[in-house]
């Protein structure tokens, strides 16, 4: 992994602490969006919270914290006054038609001095310390809580949604990723563009009485569809090679994000899949096989982690790089067990695959990195979850007794069978150790008879092969 810079941008977190909300989860949820920040490149250096009845509608904050905030980060402190926007009917009407009519009758005015009322009582100085060079909040925002805290603050503003979609951006290679992240962007920035656009182009004529803001709706409103035709060849060709994999065992790692699924790929496999201490450091789904290999062959696929308040339009795009999780025969949930929180993310994680109907297949828990346990934390979790597999992916010892669980757990299914190969077949002897466990083999004048155990869905289509060959077939 590549070093940090010396001097990161900075960055300063905002949450609010809902009722409803305990201490200690209110505490978790900011580390993690400290985590998400860290991972954007950025240094968290600090923290503004506030418990609340309600979020804010025009700034998140109460009038207190914002000033304490804007303190922060050298800003005005204010928001501009609200003034009525007269709006063209003839646009209303198209925006309501299309989905995208705005509720909001008012808008900041411009953003100038004169008649405003500051919330906050003085000025910082921008020189009087580094300025941040973004403030995160741990919610999702409207487009004018957002505008209003950026003029507030004069500081870029993210939300939790904005934050992880800006690091799935950063880190999609593959084609299907970065299409999936796109896809997912456009359908959040686009109701945010009223926002955005200067008044002149919302109110100048575009057409037929298109204005510029209704243009570019329509822009992403064509690239989002293109994006689903390519997405659509994409998926197309995926389903041909899931089905070329057909009834092979499949076991496929989930669970939240930096939980170590991408270590415990590399020793259950021997790849050299990216291992980084990252959140979503990996964004495709990597399939190989069990190493050293088993028989019948064994494949792994370790799939994209899941993270608390997941965007829902991430989950609908990755919703193909999911189907991985949903065709495997067994599915291990990895929990970092060192995390105080893991109960939490094992939860979220369950509720995710659950949502893509992954859940119908059989599950295991992996207590993953105990090694930073000591033995009483151990044991308490053996009493809490007392059938689940304790390890290190780092522990040779014990990814080798995992890799004995997951055989003898396919080995389970396996059935006896003869079969007779014959000598224009032969391929299919070859096949067949790569596919089942070759008991026998013995070699006659008809051809070649293997005693095999065997996925009972191979031997169907393997019979199947061999009776369409047969003559008088």
């Amino acid at each position: 992994m590549s070093e940090r810079p010396a001097h990161r941008p900075t960055a300063i977190l905002v949450g609010v602490q809902l009722p409803g909300v305990g201490d200690a989860e209110h505490a978790a949820d900011l580390a993690e969006l400290a985590r998400l920040v860290d991972t954007l490149g950025y240094e968290v250096t600090d923290t503004v919270t506030q418990r609340r009845d309600t979020l804010s509608k025009s700034v998140v904050l109460g009038e207190g914290k914002l000033k304490e905030l804007a303190e922060l980060t050298g800003g005005k402190g204010y928001v501009p006054s609200a003034v009525p926007v007269k709006k063209d009917k003839a646009r209303m009407r198209r925006a309501e038609e299309s989905g995208e009519a705005d509720d909001d009758e008012f808008e900041a005015a411009d953003d100038d001095d004169d008649g405003q009322v500051p919330i906050v009582g003085r000025d910082v100085p921008e020189d009087s310390k580094r300025r941040p060079g973004l403030i995160a909040v741990d919610h999702e925002l409207g487009p004018s809580q957002a505008r209003n805290l950026e003029k507030a603050t004069g500081v870029q503003v993210l939300d939790r949604t904005g934050v992880i979609l800006e690091i799935f951006h950063r880190h999609a290679r593959s084609r299907e990723a970065k299409l999936q992240v796109e896809l997912a962007r456009l359908a959040y920035v686009s109701p945010r563009l009223r926002e955005t656009g200067a008044r002149g182009e919302r109110q100048a004529g575009r057409g037929a009485g298109e204005t510029e803001l209704e243009l570019d709706r329509r822009r992403i409103r064509d690239r989002m569809a293109e994006i689903r035709r390519e997405l659509e060849a994409v998926h197309r060709e995926q389903d041909h090679r899931r089905e070329h994999r057909a009834g092979q065992p499949t076991v496929a790692l989930v669970g939240y994000t930096n939980a170590g699924k991408s270590s415990l790929m590399r020793a259950l496999t021997g790849s050299q899949v990216l291992v980084a201490d990252q959140l979503f450091a990996t964004l495709d789904t990597t399939i190989r096989a069990l190493h050293p290999e088993a028989h019948p062959r064994i494949l792994v696929s370790d799939t994209v982690g899941f993270i608390k308040k997941l965007p829902h339009d991430l989950v609908a795009s990755f919703r193909s790089t999911l189907d991985e999780a949903r065709h495997a025969g067994l599915l291990l949930f990895l929990v970092d067990a060192s995390d105080p929180t893991f109960r939490e993310q094992y939860a979220v994680t369950r509720e995710v695959i659950g949502e893509i109907g992954a859940m119908q297949a059989p599950t295991r828990l992996i207590l993953n990195k105990v090694d930073r346990l000591d033995e009483t934390q151990r044991e308490e979790l053996r009493r809490e979850f007392p059938e689940a597999i304790q390890m290190s992916a780092l522990d040779k010892d014990d990814v080798a007794r995992l890799r004995a669980t997951i055989v003898a757990f396919f080995g389970q299914a396996l059935v006896e069978a003869e079969l007779l190969v014959p000598w224009p077949q032969h391929a299919l002897v070859a096949q067949l150790h790569g596919e089942a466990q070759v008991l026998s083999e013995a070699h006659e004048e008809a051809g070649t008879r293997v005693r095999v155990r065997i996925e009972p869905d191979t031997l169907k289509r393997v019979q199947a092969a061999l009776a369409s060959s047969s003559p008088g077939a």
